[in-house]
């Protein structure tokens, strides 16, 4: 019961959907009517507003944070790690809308950094790293969610291997056009406009 507690806390929290609440709140219109229709920070930044996409990506990695420290204070690691997978899953299939949500990387990374920082910041050079050489944001997200499983195994944290490769698998899947793209192309590398 204390898992499935946790576990609808964390989605619930995932499930907040702040690059729309802050475009709204801000008059830039509707997300999903603005160019790929994603929620995340990296459409809010196609609205022009810089301020708009950097509180999105601190507020959508922030989310995955907050579920995994409150239920590690609150129930211990186990639940932290039923909380964190469970928030990603919340921001990629939220209910308030009608379970169309984002990717999951911002919310990925803040849960990984969180459930272990070393980890987490191994997770974020390697997106880093990788962006700056290829500059192509997709395959750096899908390169460091498949990186941070290897890692964590590596680092003896076989928990944390099981929930960053669940989380890897659906930022695969949410990235399923990405990847076409990339594979003909045609993916717009950062700085360049669609």
């Amino acid at each position: 019961m204390t898992m499935l507690l946790w576990g609808l806390i964390g989605y619930l929290l995932g499930s907040i959907p702040f690059g729309l609440v802050i475009t709204r709140a801000l008059g830039l219109g509707d997300l999903r009517q603005i160019g790929s229709g994603n929620i995340g920070a990296t459409n809010v930044l196609r609205t022009g507003n810089r301020g708009a996409a950097l509180a999105t990506l601190l507020l959508d990695s922030g989310k995955g944070a907050i579920a995994v420290l409150l239920a590690r204070w609150l129930a211990g690691p186990d639940a932290a790690l039923v909380a964190g997978g469970a928030a990603f899953l919340g921001h990629l299939y939220p209910v308030w809308l009608r379970f169309q949500g984002g990717k999951g990387v911002a919310t990925f990374l803040g849960t990984v950094l969180a459930l272990s920082w070393p980890i987490g910041l191994i997770a974020c050079a390697t997106w880093l790293v990788t962006a700056a050489v290829l500059r192509i944001s997709s395959l750096a997200a899908l390169v460091a969610a498949f990186g941070t499983p290897v890692i964590a195994l590596l680092a003896g944290h076989p928990a944390l291997a099981a929930v960053a490769a669940f989380m890897a698998l659906l930022i695969l899947l949410r990235h399923r056009t990405n990847i076409a793209r990339i594979r003909t192309g045609t993916e717009p590398r950062i700085g360049q406009r669609r």
